[in-house]
């Protein structure tokens, strides 16, 4: 049996493409037999992984790929980079704890969730992304078809679930418990990670009842980072800087200034 057909049994494809450059350079570099099968070794292994990683990638539905190296801190300033720095070391992740990430629209939230997904599955970790308006409409088509247990089955399975857009549309009562259902599966067994451009005290209205939001927020709190983002919208810098989107004038913040500042005169 000679090299090729040896590779080819071992399944050795990355190495079996690239052996020709390797023994190339090895004879360049004059390497003794431990350092050539060292970088023989290291060849496949990181086929293999970019492999696995593609394919997790893809699996994972992300609107896009984004990473923590291309976000701008200094646009958001209020975020804590050395608790974001934690969060990218993916400990959340092994003790099966959650991430919230709140803040008005546009300042960051799907960013900073689709990196922190990224970094799992670089980690060799089962990701998943979607948006609330998804995920219900996936919950009730289960519902409908009675396959329910089966699909919250297999959304327990990614060991990050990234849920994005809660809040921007109200739910009702049978959709927010739906959601709990998926929530109170997931609970201590695997990471979600959750934009909204609500506060929790406004949990209540989102989920169309008091009682359901209170028990989604007791098992999604219980282990949690909440990051709390407050700013600008990335998506309006652009345009306000050209002029296009009016924007607060220094003149408009000292005349607001003057006018808080002012007592009240009236009774």
């Amino acid at each position: 049996m000679n090299l090729d057909q040896l590779l080819d049994r071992l399944k050795m494809d990355h190495l079996q493409a690239a052996l020709d450059t390797l023994c190339e350079h090895a004879s360049k570099k004059d390497l003794n037999y431990r350092e050539f099968l060292e970088q023989a070794l290291a060849q496949e292994w990181g086929g293999r992984h970019q492999k696995g990683l593609d394919t997790r990638l893809k699996q994972a539905r992300l609107p896009w790929i984004k990473t923590l190296e291309q976000f701008d801190f200094s646009f958001q300033p209020s975020i804590d980079r050395k608790l974001v720095r934690e969060l990218s070391g993916l400990g959340f992740v092994e003790r099966n704890e959650n991430v919230i990430l709140l803040g008005p629209p546009g300042v960051g939230k799907t960013h900073l969730a689709v990196a922190l997904g990224v970094k799992a599955a670089e980690a060799g970790h089962r990701v998943l992304f979607m948006t609330l308006d998804r995920l219900v409409s996936t919950l009730i088509k289960a519902r409908q078809e009675n396959r329910l247990d089966r699909q919250l089955q297999q959304l327990s399975y990614p060991k990050v679930l990234m849920l994005d857009e809660i809040g921007y549309l109200p739910m009702t009562r049978e959709e927010a418990s739906l959601f709990f259902r998926l929530i109170n599966r997931r609970y201590e067994r695997a990471s979600t990670i959750l934009t909204s451009n609500k506060s929790f005290m406004d949990w209540g209205e989102v989920f169309g009842d008091q009682v359901i939001a209170t028990a989604i927020l007791d098992r999604l709190l219980h282990h949690s980072t909440t990051l709390n983002i407050k700013g600008e919208s990335y998506r309006l810098k652009d345009k306000r800087k050209a002029g296009l989107v009016p924007g607060t004038t220094q003149q408009q913040e000292q005349s607001d200034s003057t006018n808080t500042q002012k007592p009240d005169t009236e009774n």
